[in-house]
């Protein structure tokens, strides 16, 4: 028997005809996972699923192959309706339906989904459709315009419930469940099941399979996952020399925020690496457009946020990085989860600010033991990868067989100027490494003795290697200068030129209405300028404006960062108040 026909059967036993095992021989699948063995033989006996499980275990798979199995392809309207959270996940699931049933003739499938022009939709659905795949607002659109009708349906799958919880999607489903027909099949896929959740099944579904796979581990034990405890504006020094060092085909970078996304990304392309942004201010077509060529190999990194990468499943993704901890253990298991998948190796590395030990420890207790401490690698570390790619690229030029031409230059140039071969070289060499110097990483190796310590700085500060990010690694030390000398431990006396508590006051552009709580924002400039949240000061919270006060005579390069900071999906406008701006609404509150 060959291994093609024992993937067959692994998959045969559970009940897939023929016509869906000829594509999964060529996709390579091996033999069901967990997931697909609990749930294809409920679902293709027609009966109602609940499966709790996550990103990463093959959940697409476990619910596309026993509807395909059930279709009646000489019907022309929807069968199966698939509501996914983000437009990105519906286009996956999509493809994944095309896919398993690429010998399946007369098949048709499509994703709908806002941002995208809704005519050729509707086109589209006029044609016939047996399978839709669609985010919930679009879905009910299209339901109210009468292009979309649910009344032959067989299925409807809700793919990551919890997750279009989270998204203020929960009275959109119920909405279009109440359209469904009471005798439709109902499969419902989660990672966790809140109490929201488990409410809609109990009224939708009808003494629903219940499945859980318990996916923590067995999706993460592939992934070696590392942490470094970084604080604030030395962030992005550290970012550039892991990306120096590490070893990597595609990684994805995970950031909070949309604005983010851009910066980060501009400014590692403008360090020379190939870098875009994945976010959701970017139209449909950008977003689609980015995220081909990072499959395609002709995109190296994406900066993300969570919502954005959902439905990411990309081969070449090896490393992911959290250079945002997340929030929650979930959205981290969610982030990792875009590597090492199908039972492939990955790596994934956390940036934890020292206020952030709590949720490291969390995520510790979900994956049951400890990620490793990560060290940074060090201005020799940088060199020498440097210099050992620099060799490999001159061997690789070494077999060109375009070298004569260059050769004939070289010893003219030579012959003209009376100088040595090796001396020309080494010239060539250096125009090369204009942007990357090699002799920055050089010099500092060859220190003997480490700088003299200023009073008052850590030894981590003056061995601090120069690199690419010295200028951020500078500006933190100056944080850490002006905030020895700010701080004043109450109920102890002042030492001379200390300045206490001393505080300047900032206005930014959002307030009660957009939801804003103190905490959130202690959080945020904290977390932003690289302090101790003991050194925030008031916080003043009207309904369109807030006033924050933080340390007098913060560095310039502190304030710039501030300024681009994004608070509840808008630009915070961050800016020192005016006395005549504090004047005139302070007198309106008392009002």
């Amino acid at each position: 028997m060959t291994d093609n026909q024992e993937t067959q059967k692994g998959f045969k036993e559970l009940g897939l005809s023929s016509a869906i095992l000829k594509p999964l021989d060529k996709l390579g699948y091996e033999v069901p996972s967990p997931i697909q063995q609990a749930t294809i033989p409920p679902l293709l006996e027609g009966k109602d699923l609940i499966g709790q499980a996550q990103t990463g275990t093959g959940k697409t798979a476990a619910f596309a192959l026993p509807l395909l199995a059930n279709l009646d392809l000489k019907r022309d309207s929807p069968q199966v309706l698939v509501l996914a959270p983000t437009r990105e996940l519906a286009i996956q699931v999509a493809e994944a339906f095309q896919r398993y049933a690429s010998g399946m003739d007369g098949f048709r499938v499509a994703p709908i989904y806002g941002g995208q022009e809704i005519s050729p939709q509707i086109k589209k659905l006029k044609r016939g459709l047996h399978v839709v795949v669609g985010t919930p607002g679009r879905v009910m659109d299209h339901m109210r315009r009468g292009t979309l009708k649910l009344n032959q349906l067989s299925c409807l799958v809700l793919d990551e419930a919890d997750e279009m919880l989270q998204m203020g999607f929960i009275e959109d489903i119920e909405w279009i469940m109440e359209a469904v027909p009471k005798e439709s099949q109902i499969a419902l896929f989660s990672a966790t099941l809140p109490a929201p959740i488990r409410k809609i099944a109990r009224r939708y579904m009808k003494d629903p399979v219940e499945i859980a796979i318990e996916q923590a581990k067995a999706t993460t034990s592939k992934i070696r996952q590392r942490y470094w405890m970084v604080s604030g504006l030395h962030k992005m020094s550290a970012l550039t020399r892991i990306l120096e060092v590490e070893i990597y085909d595609a990684i994805l970078i995970f950031v909070r925020t949309r604005t983010m996304t851009t910066d980060l990304a501009t400014k590692l392309e403008s360090q020379g690496f190939s870098a875009q942004p994945l976010n959701g201010d970017m139209t449909q077509a950008k977003r689609e457009a980015t995220v081909a060529q990072f499959k395609k190999g002709k995109l190296d990194i994406l900066v993300a946020t969570d919502v954005a990468a959902r439905g990411l499943d990309i081969d070449r993704i090896r490393h992911v990085i959290n250079y945002d901890i997340p929030h929650n253990v979930e959205a981290y298991i969610h982030r990792i989860g875009r590597t090492g998948r199908a039972g492939r190796s990955g790596d994934a590395v956390l940036f934890v600010a020292p206020r952030e030990r709590g949720l490291l420890r969390q995520i510790e207790r979900t994956m049951d033991g400890q990620l490793e401490a990560m060290d940074l690698p060090t201005a020799e570390n940088v060199y020498d990868v440097r210099v050992q790619r620099f060799k490999e690229s001159m061997s690789q030029a070494l077999t060109s067989d375009k070298l004569g031409h260059y050769r004939d230059i070289v010893e003219s140039f030579r012959q003209e100027q009376n100088m040595a071969a090796l001396d020309i070289a080494a010239a060539l060499a250096q125009m090369l490494h204009v942007e990357n110097p090699l002799d920055i990483a050089r010099d500092e190796k060859k220190k003997k003795k480490p700088a003299k310590k200023k009073k008052g700085s850590s030894s981590r500060e003056s061995s601090e290697p120069r690199d690419r990010g010295a200028s951020i690694d500078r500006s933190e030390k100056r944080v850490k200068e002006y905030d020895k000398d700010f701080v004043a431990k109450p109920g102890k006396k002042k030492k001379k030129g200390q300045r206490g508590f001393r505080m300047d006051r900032y206005r930014i552009d959002v307030g009660e209405k957009d939801g804003v709580l103190p905490t959130d924002l202690v959080t945020i400039f904290s977390d932003a300028a690289g302090l101790d949240r003991k050194h925030v000061g008031t916080i003043d919270i009207s309904k369109d404006v807030t006033f924050i006060e933080l340390p007098e005579g913060m560095p310039n390069e502190v304030r710039r960062e501030l300024q681009n900071i994004e608070i509840a999906g808008k630009k915070s406008n961050f800016a020192l108040a005016s006395p005549t701006f504090q004047s005139h609404h302070e007198k309106k509150r008392r009002r």
